[in-house]
């Protein structure tokens, strides 16, 4: 090939090869993967107009980073507009370009290696062709709904047009990634390449053959047609409803509204796609996802400041928690010790591993290979291999103590140990420890396969290099670190226990549980309180009552025991305050909208929001913008308020 140095580009690399085809790398200078800032796009409008001009055989547009495509627009630059015009204007001149290259004389062809999301995914639609490497780094999808808005590069056009109106805005509503086969076999992808196979090779064919894209036909070209696109908004928007509330998301609800009244005119469609997309991008749901988004970057920041490794975990307790987390670490694929006092206590801890390996690995290698990962350890053999020693047993700071006085000696140097306790003092547990600076606590939550968050727990003692080995470890399975200090309750615990004992206190008053939940919910919580107390535990709320509420709580300990005393612990028995069948709690039909339920809510959050502000004055992490990732993704917090300082800030400015 002879590299075109007429165009002069600093985010691409353009050649034409002696077939006369022009390949079109894109390769943002200065970093590690690409997305499309502005400068970029001014490069790309400046490659399609040099196609326009010399007329090469074909174009293929690909990526020159390893191991990723395109992931997206800029995000960094959405806070740089204020006004929705200006936004308007920015997305309609993204259309003109991509217009363009949808308009090419010459055969277009995009090749996708690894993550093409969002604006990167909307480029290649906008090519005559689309063809994937068949391989598990793979992914492809239109995560805007994630950030307030949903997808404005032309994609609610192009997407319901090649997976069809009903597949295309669920893709879009969902913000979910598909892997190759999934993306070809709903017509997002033309054609796949396997691991082994050449991706230039084939858009080299593609253009030769003239090949086009597939639009979508049959049943799921007819859910584009008006009377049946009808129907399905409005079966689409209520189910949407049940989910989200309009009020907290907009984004999803205007999409189905674009697609509902548009589709049936494509240039009608584009421009209204740009139209509703700016003004969600400038409101302040957007922008309070936006910070989300930013501080997840920072909490992964966290755990890229050491280049510590992991290959072997060991785990010692093998309950609900300890059992959980080992088979989390397997599914990350690392190789995991389970100890405990008999292999009795280890048994029910494989069956659920073995469930989750199977919903998350679905294919049978991957479920046994995992299987085989697992490993029960009565004798506790793993912990001199391990890189990792997490403690999980019971809540007993002597029993704690005689634990590391065994696992201390047995452990490599480089090994961290570290504690799951929920409440203990880090001092308390390290005290007889021949390096107690070495302990931390990981403070997971349950169930540990969905929770994002992990308190990554230092005391006075602890060597911050440990910290920053724990936040490095929780990176690697996956999971967000959280610095926290020792302190009763952390900061997760701490924040939720007087929100629970209010909720507890309300229903003491006669207020329904139903009502109670439902008024959270209307806030913007992802469960009720008393729903939360099921899901945690009756008897683990027994003992936050116990160590960690404040005022006389006697007669919600009283409550509390006497559920306990009847074996109706909530969610793990089946029974609670509310009764559970198949996962679910059983429970009268919620109203959302009862104006009655913003006082109940004022109430219930008002305990929480005070404790957030106890907590920031305390320390208890680096600053509020920590505080308010570690409430959203440990407590799940109203996202779409920004955090509980961001909240009350607001509130108070």
């Amino acid at each position: 090939m002879q590299r075109d140095s007429e165009l002069g580009l600093t985010h691409w690399q353009v050649s034409i090869d002696s077939q006369g085809i022009l390949w079109a790398a894109c390769d943002r200078d200065g970093e590690s993967t690409n997305v499309l800032s502005e400068p970029l796009l001014k490069e790309l409008e400046a490659i399609v107009a040099h196609a326009e001009t010399t007329q090469p055989k074909g174009l293929v547009i690909k990526s020159a980073k390893p191991g990723s495509f395109i992931l997206g627009a800029d995000i960094k630059e959405f806070d740089h507009y204020t006004e929705a015009e200006e936004v308007e204007k920015k997305i309609l001149e993204v259309h003109e370009i991509f217009a363009r290259l949808e308009n090419l004389k010459c055969p277009t062809v995009a090749t996708v290696h690894g993550f093409c999301l969002g604006g990167g995914l909307e480029l290649a639609m906008a090519c005559d062709y689309l063809i994937a490497m068949n391989v598990p780094e793979t992914r492809l999808g239109l995560p805007e709904v994630k950030l307030g808005i949903f997808p404005a590069f032309g994609g609610t056009v192009r997407l319901t047009e090649r997976a069809g109106g009903f597949e295309g805005i669920q893709l879009i509503l969902t913000g979910r990634m598909l892997r190759a086969p999934a993306a070809r076999k709903l017509g997002v992808v033309d054609e796949l390449v396997d691991e082994f196979g050449n991706l230039d090779w084939a858009a080299r064919r593609a253009i030769t053959k003239g090949r086009k894209k597939r639009l979508a036909k049959g049943k799921a070209a007819l859910t584009n047609r008006k009377p049946i696109r009808m129907g399905l908004a409005s079966i689409i928007r209520r189910k949407t409803a049940d989910k989200v509330n309009p009020e907290h998301y907009p984004a999803p609800f205007k999409v189905i509204d674009l697609w509902e009244e548009h589709r049936d005119n494509r240039q009608r469609m584009f421009k209204a796609e740009a139209r509703e997309a700016s003004q969600l991008m400038v409101g302040d749901v957007s922008k309070n996802l936006r910070r989300i988004f930013f501080l997840t970057e920072r909490m992964k920041g966290l755990g890229k400041a050491s280049d510590f490794k992991v290959k072997r975990v060991h785990v010692v307790g093998a309950g609900v928690m300890g059992g959980d987390i080992a088979a989390w670490c397997v599914v990350q694929g690392f190789e995991v010790t389970l100890q405990d006092r008999e292999m009795k206590y280890i048994e029910p801890a494989l069956k659920r591993a073995n469930s989750l390996f199977k919903k998350r690995l679905k294919q049978r290698p991957a479920v046994v290979a995992a299987a085989g990962r697992l490993k029960a350890d009565v004798n506790g053999d793993g912990v001199a291999r391990a890189d990792v020693v997490i403690e999980a047993i019971y809540e007993d700071a002597d029993a704690k103590r005689a634990l590391y006085a065994e696992l201390e000696p047995k452990m490599g140097e480089h090994a961290i140990l570290a504690t799951n306790t929920s409440a203990l003092p880090l001092e308390e547990l390290s005290k007889e420890l021949k390096n107690p600076e070495r302990l931390i606590g990981l403070h997971f939550f349950n169930p540990v396969a969905k929770m994002p968050l992990v308190e990554v727990i230092h005391g006075k003692n602890t060597h911050d290099g440990w910290v920053t080995k724990g936040c490095a470890f929780c990176s690697a399975i996956n999971r967000f670190p959280l610095p926290t200090k020792s302190s009763p309750g952390f900061l997760v615990n701490r924040v939720l226990a007087p929100y629970l004992m209010e909720a507890i206190t309300m229903h003491l008053e006669g207020f329904s549980i139903e009502a109670l939940d439902a008024s959270a919910i209307r806030f913007g919580m992802p469960m009720g309180p008393i729903e939360l107390a099921d899901v945690v535990g009756l008897d683990v709320c027994m003992k936050v009552a116990e160590t960690l509420a404040e005022g006389d709580v006697s007669a919600q300990r009283e409550l509390l025991q006497s559920m306990i005393d009847k074996n109706h612990l909530g969610k793990k028995t089946g029974q609670g305050f509310y009764q559970w069948e198949k996962g679910r709690a059983d429970r009268e039909k919620r109203d959302l909208n009862s104006p009655y339920g913003d006082e109940i809510a004022e109430r219930l959050m008002k305990p929480f929001l005070e404790e957030c502000q106890a907590a920031s004055k305390d320390g208890i992490v680096a600053d509020d913008d920590l505080l308010d990732a570690g409430i959203i993704f440990g407590t799940g917090f109203a996202p779409f308020t920004g955090g509980p300082m961001h909240y009350l800030a607001n509130e108070n400015a």
